[in-house]
């Protein structure tokens, strides 16, 4: 099993989750985090700090689309290991729907 990130994060960008993680496979995108599914040693720690709900196990329904996005973007983005403050106007972008088609940016983002 590993953890990834979903579509809530768009947008939110928070990175409480960055600092708990021992292994640092988290990676930053413009907009965005992910998680590399084949560095994340399934250790959950970063599931509950993540104040948009965005990080979900690879075990749950419907996930190998989020796992292979994970993916795709940690092998082209920036590690990310230490916390930052939130995107602007994260407020009113937390829990919009599908913010990975309307919203989402492919841009790395600055890494650590």
């Amino acid at each position: 099993m590993t953890y990834v990130v979903t579509d809530n994060c768009i947008m939110c960008k928070y990175t409480d989750c960055v600092e708990v993680c021992p292994v640092d496979c988290f990676y930053e995108g413009e907009n965005a985090l992910v998680i590399h599914p084949d560095e994340c040693i399934d250790c959950g720690v970063c599931e509950p700090e993540c104040p948009a709900d965005a990080i979900r196990p690879d075990t749950e329904p419907n996930m190998e689309p989020w796992v292979e996005w994970n993916r795709k973007y940690a092998d082209q983005w920036p590690v990310i290991t230490r916390k930052k403050d939130p995107m602007p106007g994260y407020e009113a972008m937390d829990g919009v729907p599908n913010k990975l088609a309307q919203y989402f940016s492919e841009t790395p983002g600055e890494g650590d």
